[in-house]
């Protein structure tokens, strides 16, 4: 029988699952016949898949992911330019994430760069890594409000902290020289020590048109294109629906 004394007890071990569930577990014992040993096990096994959901949904939560994607409902039958066995082998294994690699698509808007930068962030996730999606304009704006107030240090200690980081749509927004050298730093300080997954519209060679800055754009490159496994999507389909010709506007 549940009592007072052994609910603040439970709860002062943060076992509420178990308070929760304790005349169930106990029904079930009887219904089953399970050994105090056998019912001892169901209750840690059944508190350890708990604890694992939660945590897992945190961390879901602090990447700030916008839209769920899944690796096993990506087109791939649609891009069929795709390396598709190499993305499932680095999928599959993590490797890159052991091993402190980046993963970069490039491509054309709407060809599923996005998807699957976001699928493997969330594999990472329930593989127990900590993770953070942000769009490239959104962490260029935070870097130019932390020069102002002078927290610079804090916000970059915070991107170099995750495990995994999927910075989306690099390319869309023009940067001035004290955000270029801050996103070298990021890049510079994650190097061979986390993995960052990237995603952007335009080519190596074009990241200079919005970075301008030719020095740290040869710094940046060569750092990338040195431990980077790099998708060429240019020449990718579109995945998203088109208008129909005769549409109402």
């Amino acid at each position: 029988m549940m009592t007072p004394e052994l609910t603040e007890k439970l709860n002062y071990i943060r076992l509420k699952a178990l308070i929760a569930h304790w005349d169930d577990y106990l029904k079930l014992g009887a219904d089953q016949r399970f050994s105090h040993d056998r019912l001892l096990k169901h209750v840690v096994e059944e508190e350890y898949r708990l604890r694992l959901g939660n945590a897992r949904q945190q961390r879901l939560q602090r990447a700030r992911i916008p839209e769920p994607w899944s690796i096993e409902t990506f087109p791939f039958d649609r891009q069929p330019r795709l390396n598709q066995k190499k993305i499932m082998a680095l999928y599959d294994s993590l490797s890159f994430l052991t091993g402190h690699q980046n993963i970069i698509w490039l491509g054309g808007t709407g060809c599923g760069k996005t998807g699957l930068a976001t699928s493997f962030l969330t594999h990472a996730i329930d593989a127990g890594y900590s993770a953070r999606f942000v769009r490239f304009a959104d962490l260029i704006h935070q870097l130019y409000q932390s020069v102002a107030d002078h927290s610079e240090a804090q916000v970059l200690k915070q991107y170099f902290s995750y495990e995994v980081l999927q910075i989306d749509e690099i390319g869309y927004v023009e940067v001035e020289p004290v955000q270029v050298g801050l996103f070298f730093t990021l890049l510079h300080q994650r190097h061979k020590k986390k993995s960052t997954l990237m995603t952007s519209n335009l080519g190596f060679a074009e990241w200079g048109s919005f970075l301008k800055n030719d020095a740290l754009t040869a710094a940046l490159m060569d750092r990338l294109t040195e431990n980077s496994h790099v998708f060429n999507m240019k020449q990718c389909v579109s995945l998203r629906p088109k208008l129909s010709s005769d549409s109402d506007t």
